[in-house]
């Protein structure tokens, strides 16, 4: 298996369902995003109301992660909706990215996030289908951030050297990452760091066009790959960018957290015989930024 290859472990939990105050239905939960790798593609049926999810083993989800309760919240039916409860957690649960304050109602699509932990709740008749697409989704997409993954990443970039090359054409791509993203970390919690992510993609998002790929490539590291673009281009694309998060109001719990990116340009040349090397290039050049000084391109 390469490098960038990922696989997904599948799990259905089936709470029995002769158990008392236990509802037949196929809506469920789907862990979308995890720093547990065994938890990820991990579906939990709701059979049972109420299905209670924190660190103690008395949970019917457990969940690990200093910011995460002993009891942290828990999702209860009432008539024919499942809503989601806090517990009163020490970080709150979210729904979309809001923090809830009282028993919210659960649309089929929404997701619900617990200490580094994201559901995406289903619900409907074709629950089965929507769970394979899911499960698809995973393989391609980072569940924190939305963006592609690494492995779509070099994939789509092999397929665009190969078209590059065939038809002449212009390729660059741009790499990225947030300056002092451990200090973000310390200062204000893990979960604002996972705030600064979605956020950050979000800003690169809107302003990339539809042909152009954003992918996280690990960590608070990211890439934009250019189709058809010259280096001048994308040198121009890099610094828009990069001025725009400086510029962006990053603010979680009312903390306002200072963001900038440092940004590596390469384009594609005879000599890159793959993606890897195309990409080793713009690494090269992004931590040439970084020992510049940050806040700042390079390429």
């Amino acid at each position: 298996m390469s490098d960038f290859d990922e696989k997904t472990r599948v799990t259905v939990v089936v709470p029995n369902p002769t158990e008392e105050g236990a509802v037949r239905r196929n809506d469920c939960l789907v862990v979308i995003y995890t720093k547990e790798p065994t938890l990820l593609g991990k579906r939990f049926v709701l059979e049972h109301s109420p299905t209670r999810a924190g660190r103690g083993a008395d949970s019917q989800i457990v969940l690990d992660g200093d910011s995460v309760s002993r009891r942290h919240c828990h999702f209860e039916r009432r008539s024919d909706q499942w809503l989601v409860v806090d517990d009163g957690s020490t970080n709150g649960t979210y729904v979309n990215d809001d923090i809830i304050t009282s028993a919210h109602k659960l649309d089929n699509g929404d997701r619900v996030k617990v200490g580094p932990t994201i559901f995406k709740f289903l619900s409907g008749a074709d629950v089965e289908s929507q769970y394979h697409e899911e499960i698809y989704r995973l393989t391609i997409i980072d569940g924190l951030t939305q963006a592609y993954n690494k492995r779509y990443l070099f994939e789509a970039l092999e397929r665009e050297i190969i078209r590059a090359r065939r038809h002449t054409r212009d390729l660059a791509i741009l790499m990225f990452d947030i300056d002092h993203f451990k200090k973000i970390n310390d200062e204000h919690g893990h979960l604002a760091g996972d705030f600064v992510l979605k956020e950050l993609a979000r800003v690169i998002q809107a302003r990339i066009r539809r042909d152009e790929v954003l992918a996280r490539y690990g960590g608070e590291e990211f890439v934009v790959m250019l189709p058809e673009t010259q280096i001048d281009g994308a040198r121009m694309l890099a610094e828009t960018l990069r001025e725009r998060v400086a510029e962006h109001l990053f603010v979680f719990q009312n903390d306002q957290i200072r963001v900038t990116i440092s940004i590596g340009v390469a384009a594609l040349t005879d000599s890159d015989r793959s993606a890897t090397e195309l990409l080793k290039r713009a690494d090269e050049l992004l931590y040439e930024a970084k020992r510049a000084g940050r806040n700042r391109v390079c390429g």
